[in-house]
């Protein structure tokens, strides 16, 4: 029998220890009421503020749902802000609060930390091979 091949459970792994070492950092940077899954949110509003959660569930590849439920909380810590689009009045709005447009730069530091732990060791070259297969994977998952 051909054994099987590891990276989708090597990949599961890495993506659990780096949620764990993830939230070591916030509490480092004493922000412990925001978790890693809803830094995706924030990294997604951050490169473009006032979008519909549609449009946010598909940066973030979040289930409409799983967001929902993690954009009330956010609203309720006064992170975000629900408005309603004056286009169209089925469309609701997503934009961050300046509260959390004070966070972008202590986010790209923690990005930064974390960035240079993921990749310790590696050279450039190493890394974008690395990042051009991750994509492809990426591809082959979103068209599943």
């Amino acid at each position: 029998m051909k054994p099987l091949k590891e990276g989708v459970f090597l990949t599961a792994k890495i993506h659990t220890l780096s949620e764990r070492i993830l939230a070591k950092i916030f509490k480092k940077y004493d922000l412990a009421e925001i978790n890693p899954a809803q830094c995706r949110i924030f990294f997604a509003l951050w490169q473009e503020d006032g979008i519909s959660i549609r449009e946010l569930a598909q940066r973030t590849s979040l289930e409409k749902s799983t967001l929902t439920s993690m954009l009330d909380r956010l609203e309720k810590n006064g992170h975000v802000r629900r408005i309603p689009s004056k286009e169209d009045r089925r469309k609701i709005i997503i934009e961050l609060t300046e509260k959390s447009r004070r966070l972008e730069d202590v986010y790209l530091q923690i990005a930064e930390e974390k960035t240079c732990t993921f990749y310790k060791g590696f050279t450039e070259k190493e890394i974008d091979k690395f990042e051009s297969y991750l994509k492809r994977i990426m591809g082959n998952l979103e068209f599943y």
